[in-house]
């Protein structure tokens, strides 16, 4: 039986969490998930260009862990744009290091430190602000990192699915 899986970690949540070819609609096409782990190897590996030690040192994890993460998540992503799939990025056992609160009102985006509660917008003062990190069903997990938490996938999203 495989150990289970350490949390990873994952700097914040993706802005975008969906992606698919134009003028397909989303319900005829295969979808493809790339959990946020695979997600947060791609941005330190390909975008940032960091080493697998550099990177598997920011998530926490063993360079071979990160090795595994990158190939999966390329092999996802080729994939996607090769076969033209649905790909949302969403699930596995994560924790946050920082959030995005997008405003409602004025779309004002800010980014904030994960434990830090914030209820309104520094531009414009509304209070209808969209928690990034708890549409990925994250809140007191990241914060309290030392108690038992649920999985992503155990958790109910609460974030609506942009189309």
């Amino acid at each position: 039986m495989p150990r289970p899986k350490n949390n990873r970690m994952v700097k914040e949540p993706p802005l975008f969490s969906e992606f698919k070819p134009t003028g397909i609609a989303g319900k005829n096409l295969n979808q493809r998930v790339l959990n946020l782990d695979e997600f947060e190897a791609i941005r330190l590996a390909d975008y940032l260009s960091m080493s697998h030690e550099e990177a598997a040192a920011e998530m926490n994890i063993s360079r071979s862990t990160f090795t595994r993460l990158i190939d999966g998540a390329r092999h996802k992503i080729s994939n996607f744009l090769i076969k033209g799939e649905l790909l949302t990025i969403d699930g596995g056992k994560i924790h946050f290091k920082s959030n995005i609160i997008n405003c409602i009102d004025c779309g004002h985006m800010f980014k904030m430190a994960i434990e830090k509660p914030v209820s309104n917008c520094p531009s414009c003062s509304s209070s209808k602000l969209e928690n990034l990190a708890g549409g990925f069903g994250h809140g007191n997990c990241c914060v309290n990192r030392d108690t038992p938490e649920k999985s992503v996938e155990q958790n109910a999203r609460t974030k609506q699915k942009r189309t």
